[in-house]
């Protein structure tokens, strides 16, 4: 009896250190609010900083194309947290994140409220302007841009004015937008739209407004839009990349509606030193998803769903191996 009283005993007390022990590896987060204000309108976003005596890496993510918010969340196409997740794993392993509204969007509409005013080179100067205030704080270390979609696009364009120390780019296309375009209207439209569509993108690569838009096509050509669309067809993604003087990751998921393998094979040929990751079964918002359509369309609305495992080994081993600061 006395044996079993002990060994009881001792697990009472075995038990609270073990769990001490397992809350230690997590270090605590600390999540505030943080703006930036830019001289053309105030950007909002969230810091996400692990307590640490040292500086710690930090991430500023960039969000994709269209209304698409600090959290990957796109206005017209529900909420599934993605970038809000991928922050949150970072901050586990000790790296710090800022994310952040674009302008016009979201917490940062009032910076841009009429989307005439946008432009892709407006974006790419925000995001050199966070980077550049990060690495003002004592409590951060090396800067990494880590963008996805569009957003990829805009950290590879963003990067040397940041003074980033690497960039990851996460389902970024790499081909020229207009290709990327007419490909995804080829099998979508009518014949007459579709000739429309051709045509209005024509008109735009040459640096011209049209709007005599078809009701049916409004919605990617509407004449608001259009300047913004004027200034990223200008883009190489490619060759953006390719210019890249720091380390850079490609991740891509097999399984991606909207950006394919091909998209990250034309970034590695652009720059043969960037680590490629192809994981299989991921999907553009970073779950592993079947090639069913009516279950893609479904991961982008399920905030529930756990992000790729892959995406996170691969994220963390590339920011784990970068040189210090």
């Amino acid at each position: 009896m006395l044996r079993v009283t002990t060994l009881i005993r001792a697990i009472t007390v075995t038990l609270p250190l073990l769990t001490g022990l397992a809350h230690a590896a997590t270090p605590s987060v600390l999540q505030r609010p943080i703006s930036l204000d830019t001289g053309t309108g105030e950007l909002f976003g969230t810091l996400l900083l692990p307590r640490s005596d040292a500086p710690v890496p930090v991430v500023l993510i960039i969000a994709g194309s269209g209304p698409t918010d600090r959290d990957g969340n796109n206005t017209d196409g529900g909420r599934n947290d993605s970038m809000k997740l991928l922050a949150r794993v970072l901050a586990k392993h000790n790296i710090a994140s800022v994310r952040y509204d674009k302008r016009g969007v979201a917490a940062s509409k009032a910076a841009t409220p009429d989307e005439r005013n946008l432009s892709i080179e407006a974006y790419v100067a925000d995001a050199a302007a966070w980077g550049k205030m990060l690495k003002t704080d004592p409590r951060l270390g090396r800067l990494i841009l880590l963008g996805h979609s569009e957003g990829a696009l805009v950290a590879a364009l963003a990067a040397e004015q940041a003074g980033a120390a690497a960039v990851i780019s996460v389902a970024g296309t790499g081909r020229l937008v207009d290709q990327v375009l007419r490909e995804q209207l080829q099998y979508r439209l009518p014949p007459p739209l579709l000739q429309r569509s051709e045509q209005l993108i024509d008109s735009l690569k040459a640096g011209h407004t049209d709007d005599n838009v078809p009701p049916a096509l409004d919605v990617v050509f509407r004449p608001s839009v259009q300047p913004y669309l004027i200034s990223l067809l200008r883009q190489d993604p490619a060759a953006a990349f390719g210019k890249l003087q720091v380390p850079a990751l490609i991740i891509q998921g097999r399984n991606d509606i909207q950006v394919g393998v091909g998209d990250a094979e034309l970034l590695h040929a652009a720059k043969p030193d960037a680590e490629l990751a192809l994981i299989d079964g991921m999907n553009h918002v970073l779950r592993i998803v079947p090639n069913d359509i009516g279950r893609q369309l479904a991961s982008y609305k399920d905030p529930q769903l756990p992000l790729a495992s892959e995406l996170s080994t691969r994220i963390l081993r590339f920011i784990g191996a970068l040189p210090a600061a």
